[in-house]
């Protein structure tokens, strides 16, 4: 049964997939994949930014996520100074992660929030005024900020509105520090 085995194997051939590669040509040139981003439009490509959605995505994430780490240290800290002397382990650990998920929470969906109303914002500037430039960025963290406080009086909204523009405009202007001075 051994022999009969042996004689099919040797008349039958296995498959091998490489056998049309050249040897000699090394593998990384095998497919040449471009490098930069590819366009469906020429527009498209003659744009140096992200459209509306890839803003509304990243704006969004990154507040959510950023509340969310600075809400669950917040809360890992009031979880702790919690503790009363006879508590135990268990109930130790369950304070901190439930006073970290109520503010991770709380804190990811505020700064979520701001970041969707920002891009959103923006996105409108860039688009009523046909082109993109710190005056966007200023405008959309200024109406972030009145937005988003509007509904605790003027007041608040006016000074929330002030912040939002100062914060935005200081973060174009680190954003042009860092492409002068870091090389990436």
């Amino acid at each position: 049964m051994s022999t009969s085995n042996s004689e099919n194997e040797s008349q039958s051939r296995l498959y091998n997939p490489y056998k049309d590669l050249n040897p000699n040509i090394p593998v990384k040139t095998l497919y040449n994949l471009p490098t930069s981003p590819e366009f469906l439009f020429h527009e498209e490509s003659l744009a140096q930014r992200r459209s509306w959605g890839q803003n509304l995505t990243f704006y969004t994430g990154c507040g959510y996520i950023a509340g969310s780490v600075a809400g669950g240290g917040k809360g890992f800290i009031d979880g702790v100074r919690a503790f009363e002397a006879t508590d135990t382990l268990k109930l130790k650990v369950n304070r901190i992660l439930n006073s970290s998920g109520h503010a991770g929470r709380k804190f990811g969906n505020r700064l979520g929030i701001i970041g969707l109303l920002y891009s959103g914002l923006e996105s409108a500037m860039v688009e009523i005024r046909d082109t993109d430039d710190v005056l966007n960025s200023v405008v959309a963290g200024l109406g972030t900020g009145v937005l988003f406080r509007a509904g605790n009086g003027v007041r608040p909204a006016a000074v929330a509105g002030v912040i939002g523009g100062v914060m935005a405009g200081l973060a174009v202007a680190a954003k042009q520090v860092m492409k002068r001075h870091v090389p990436i």
